[in-house]
């Protein structure tokens, strides 16, 4: 896959079949979308293009976007949309000059003049343009005015749930883990850098790596404990994830830390990545740390349970 960061960067394909969102989480209703973009490009002997937007819109045009969360940061978003197979991304700075542009002009001066778009496909709830003005009905007309394809996408289900960011956001906050995978169609995961912690897991034989996340704005799933898979050095261990703030030893600060299963490493400074499979329990304060040992021998049992499915 080919990236452009900026529209300058971008040379005209043949028949460029494209799709246009910021993507957040890249779900399964997306991947439907980018299914549907490379097999309309295979069609027409043209290439797959995508046009996603950084910063993300929300940045720029709300006044809490210190509290915005994510559920990917951009080199896992740019990953995913490389793994549905989409030739050519196209990254747009996303500006207050550029959010004021209206609907009619982001087509034709974006889509048309820049892109060359011979057809465009796009979600159930798809708008564009200054303050989200422009509906699928106005994109109907503009295509059919600027000469060039227009395809919607339904709403795609999952167990009766209609897929979105919005929900599968809401649903890593209340620690579903599993429906937020499910509509995800892959494991939430985080990266970060191990950082050096206070050893006390490791006197009571559960050392943990303690965790830096990368990115401000990545969504943390909720407090608890999790069965989970980690990576590190490219390959691929088994172990359980605490998220909070260790009562117990009355820490205060929110961490995350991973135990990872029959490993015997020192991985300080290094980058792993944590993938969320179940949440096994709330996090909970324990008298003293025998009593926290015990849990946690019960939480590992849990756990292989859960992974190896026995």
């Amino acid at each position: 896959m080919k990236i452009y960061h900026g529209l300058e960067e971008y040379k005209k394909v043949r028949n460029p079949v494209v799709t246009v969102g910021t993507f957040d989480g890249v779900h399964v209703g997306h991947s439907k979308i980018f299914e549907r973009v490379s097999s309309l490009a295979g069609k027409c002997k043209g290439d797959s293009v995508v046009i996603t937007f950084h910063p993300h819109p929300r940045l720029v045009i709300h006044s809490d976007s210190k509290n915005l969360k994510f559920i990917n940061t951009l080199e896992k978003k740019y990953e995913l949309i490389e793994k549905n197979g989409i030739d050519h991304l196209v990254i747009i700075p996303f500006t207050a000059e550029f959010a004021s542009m209206d609907a009619e002009n982001f087509v034709k001066k974006i889509l048309v003049e820049k892109i060359g778009v011979y057809e465009l496909v796009v979600g159930y709830d798809h708008h564009f343009g200054k303050n989200r003005e422009g509906s699928f009905e106005e994109l109907l007309t503009l295509a059919k005015d600027m000469g060039f394809r227009v395809e919607q996408i339904p709403v795609q289900d999952i167990n009766e749930i209609a897929v979105s960011s919005t929900k599968i956001r809401n649903a890593l906050k209340e620690g579903n883990i599993e429906v937020a995978n499910e509509l995800l169609g892959y494991e939430y995961s985080i990266t970060g850098t191990v950082v050096g912690g206070r050893k006390i897991g490791r006197g009571i034989g559960f050392p943990t790596a303690n965790i830096e996340l990368q990115d401000e704005y990545k969504l943390i799933t909720a407090i608890g404990v999790y069965a989970c898979r980690v990576k590190w050095n490219k390959k691929m261990f088994l172990g359980m994830s605490n998220i909070g703030h260790r009562p117990t030893i009355n820490n205060g600060d929110l961490t995350i830390e991973v135990h990872i299963f029959d490993f015997d490493e020192e991985i300080y400074g290094e980058t792993i990545t944590i993938y969320f499979v179940d949440r096994i329990r709330d996090e909970e304060k324990f008298e003293n740390l025998d009593a926290l040992r015990q849990q946690l021998l019960q939480d590992q049992k849990n756990v292989k349970e859960r992974l190896f499915g026995h």
